[in-house]
């Protein structure tokens, strides 16, 4: 196989030994499509009279367009409900060219139900797939981070272990952990390192988010058994700063930059974006135990005589939190043999105070993680390369991601700061200082033809090599045996449209490989042992549109999940490993369907789908009270069933309201615990425990333009979320009363925002958890009470 540097060269090879001839000098337009009222009018169309090409606009009104040869041009734009307008306009070679359009309504349309253009979030909802698209521009105000807002989406429930920067659990439909993959713009998140995750990247980095339910297409790549989370970026040529700093309660402070600066006469382009967080983390934990009495040398118990435990409200005193990433890409645009080629590097560390093992009872005083990672990245995209309708998408990285997990006091901690000698460190093992890097490799290479404007086909391919070294730094000698895990995932899809694109079918199949050397405690020694799974999946997704704005959907999936590296090295922390765990693999099916339309400045949008996953070997943490850790195993059989709704309506830019509920049913379908049991397992076709099986949310917003001047826009919104109770452990376990339940749970949040010199300038409050309601999440773990936040933006294109 090749290595990847030569896979580099020869990447270089082919793009320079392909046409090297110098594209003209491309002209750009931009600009707004606004109502007379000074509204944006999103998925109006801009084109070229006359002219065989155009654009729409997206939510904001704003579009963007490139003309390749100078010249006089009459520009049109449209909208059901509204007049046509037309501008000329004069185009240089390499010129950037401002222009607006205020359309008039059309008063003999507007009394008539009128389909209108759609945005790409809404063409991405109407994918044969089960997806959800969430335009981020909404939220660009608010100090949310990617979780919080996905948090509010049908069939997402994240959870979290605490305040800013803690673990969390995400879920799309019942599925969890692992089997739901991040990406940004295709690419998997982690290659970006463990300071990057979706609760600590600003939501300004992101142009919209695509959450896909269960069945997954093949140009991600990926073994996304319950789903996928991809987040895309800007894509548009044009110059852009986006700077923003937010301060809010327990000393929390966030600030985030992106920009990009392309010049237009060669494509030359540079981009880059970056984040720094950071939290004290210090909010109060309500009811929790203390150990009151005994005798005290400053916050060491000497003596335990007559100490006993009480319940009291006391703040975190240890977890402290502070991340940081840099990403940098220089490339060209725009040419002839290469529509993008940019190389890039990027940098990220995080540094963290614990206070907690997996569950609350579990006090750390002194326990501290570290990490940082590095990365290199290149990419490579060509449309009709060769021939017409042939397309080219490479990408290749290697990454090294490190630890270093402190463990080093013989100490037992209590919720008030107070501690006691034990024989173990606070972990529950030796004095350590682990320590784990993990070098990664990683090539995607994507090819897409259209053949015609009924059929097309994708094919993907990803490799991605990991190597896990992993020691104690205060042990003088150790047995260094490195395991590794490779993957190669390879997808396959052909599209078909029919009946004016009325239908549309995708048919696909997967190859899952894995080759997986680690070591193994046999005969009282470590002895390596190498294992190889080769799986193949399948599936098809459809949708049949039944009028222009309603349409119904399925697809169905043989899927495979691959184990990955934590499950099976452990990450030096909260998860022990498991060099046994087998992949697991599920039968998913999604029925859904949507209905749109638009009445005058009225949208309304509904739609709805149940879903089923029946999944084998289904890998789940379980908690392991000697070692205070979790360890991930398989369960035979796990079946999983639900329904959600979701409902929208928006008036104009004045009002928007959604409303959305999910209904899932995670239980336990194993009814042997081995092949040679008889007796059934007492948590047969219980609910898997720590999971929420109905929840909902519910978003209203109301803002205005021009109320304190000229290009302002005064902003208010309310969300409020509901999570109804959920058993911790299994339900067949202890009696009626004693059994462990996470209760019901009711949240409000409220933001107002401010915004004037069109959007240039913004200033926003937030106040999350308004009524200082007793809020828990993964495994009974308190988060956050009522916290305020300040935020300052700044966003200039």
């Amino acid at each position: 196989m090749l290595s990847c540097k030569n896979l580099y060269l020869l990447l270089i090879a082919i793009i320079f030994i392909s046409n090297v001839a110098i594209a003209q000098k491309a002209a750009q337009l931009s600009g707004y499509v606004r109502t007379q009222n000074g509204d944006a009018i999103p998925g109006a169309t801009v084109s070229v009279k006359n002219g065989t090409f155009g654009t729409t606009t997206d939510g904001s009104g704003f579009f963007e367009l490139t003309i390749n040869k100078s010249g006089t041009y009459m520009m049109e734009a449209s909208a059901l409900g509204y007049m046509l307008f037309s501008k000329e306009v004069i185009v240089k070679s390499g010129s950037k060219t401002d222009l607006n359009f205020d359309l008039k309504e059309n008063q003999r349309e507007l009394n008539e139900v009128s389909v209108f253009g759609k945005t790409e979030v809404q063409e991405v909802k109407e994918q044969p797939f089960t997806v959800n698209a969430i335009e981020t521009r909404q939220f660009a105000n608010t100090t949310a981070d990617l979780n919080q807002v996905l948090n509010r989406s049908a069939g997402v429930r994240i959870r979290e272990q605490g305040g800013l920067g803690s673990n969390f659990n995400f879920s799309i439909n019942g599925l969890s952990g692992k089997a739901v993959k991040y990406f940004i713009d295709g690419v998997p998140l982690e290659i970006l390192g463990s300071a990057v995750s979706l609760n600590n990247i600003p939501v300004n980095l992101a142009e919209r988010i695509e959450v896909y339910k269960g069945v997954v297409p093949v140009q991600l790549g990926s073994d996304a058994m319950g789903g996928a989370v991809n987040v895309i970026t800007n894509q548009n040529q044009r110059n852009y700063l986006d700077l923003s700093h937010s301060y809010g309660s327990f000393n929390t402070h966030r600030s985030s930059a992106s920009g990009q600066y392309v010049h237009k006469p060669t494509g030359i382009t540079v981009k880059a974006s970056g984040f720094y967080n950071y939290s004290d983390n210090n909010y109060k934990m309500k009811g929790v135990e203390i150990l009151e009495g005994g005798t005290r040398v400053g916050n060491q118990i000497t003596d335990l005589s007559g100490a006993a435990f009480m319940t009291a409200d006391v703040r975190r005193f240890h977890d402290h939190y502070q991340s940081a990433m840099g990403q940098l890409e220089v490339g060209i645009s725009n040419k002839r043999w290469a529509d993008v080629l940019y190389a890039g590097i990027g940098y990220s560390e995080g540094q963290q105070d614990l206070q907690t093992g997996f569950e609350q009872a579990i006090v750390y005083g002194n326990v501290t993680r570290k990490s940082k990672a590095t990365t290199a990245t290149l990419r490579y995209k060509k449309s009709d390369l060769f021939v017409k309708g042939l397309e080219l998408s490479l990408f290749g990285s290697l990454s090294k991601d490190s630890f270093v997990t402190a463990d080093t006091l013989f100490r037992q901690y209590y919720w008030d700061g107070a501690w006691t000698v034990k024989s173990a460190s606070e972990m529950g093992g030796i004095k350590s200082v682990s320590n784990i890097i993990r070098p990664r490799s990683f090539m995607r290479a994507n090819v897409s033809y259209l053949l015609n404007d009924k059929h097309s086909f994708n094919v993907n391919y990803t490799f991605d090599h990991l190597k896990n070294e992993n020691f104690n730094a205060l042990q003088t000698s150790f047995d260094d045996m490195p395991g590794f895990l490779n993957k190669q995932i390879l997808g396959v899809a052909y599209q078909q449209e029919f009946f004016n694109k009325r239908l549309t079918n995708t048919f696909f199949s997967k190859y899952y490989g894995l080759g997986l050397e680690r070591k193994k405690y046999v005969d009282n020694a470590y002895q390596s042992f190498n294992t190889q799974f080769d799986m193949f999946g399948y599936g098809v997704a459809s949708r049949f549109k039944l009028l222009a704005d309603l349409g119904v959907k399925i697809s169905l999936e043989r899927a495979y999940r691959l184990q990955e590296v934590e499950e099976v090295f452990g990450d030096g922390l909260n998860i022990n490993p498991n060099s046994d765990l087998k992949p697991e693999s599920s039968y998913n099916a999604n029925l859904g369907g949507y209905y749109g339309f638009r009445l005058n400045k009225h949208r309304f949008f509904v739609e709805a789908a149940t879903f089923y996953r029946n999944a084998q070997d289904f890998i789940f943490a379980v908690p392991d009270q000697r070692s205070k850790a979790l360890k991930n195993e398989n369960k035979s059989s796990v079946r999983v069933t639900g329904f959600e709704a979701e409902a929208r309506y928006d008036y104009g830019d004045l009002l928007s309201f959604n409303i959305n509920a999910t209904y899932q049913s995670a239980v336990n379908m194993t009814r042997f615990g081995s092949t040679e049991s008889t007796t059934p397992e007492a948590t047969y076709k219980n609910k898997i425990p720590n999971q929420p099986w109905l929840f909902g949310n519910a978003n209203l917003s109301i803002g205005k333009n021009n109320v304190f001047g000229k290009d302002t826009r005064l902003q208010f919104s309310w969300y409020t979320q509901y999570v109804h109770w959920f058993y911790l452990t299994w339900e067949a376990f202890g009696n009626v009363n004693g059994k462990s339940t996470i209760p019901n749970q009711l949240l409000h949040n409220a933001t107002l925002s401010y915004s004037f010199k069109n959007g240039r300038y913004n200033i926003s409050g937030e106040c999350r958890n308004l009524t200082d309601a007793l809020a828990f999440d993964n495994f009974r773990l308190q988060k956050p009470g009522r916290a305020f936040s300040v935020k300052l933006r700044y966003f200039l294109k």
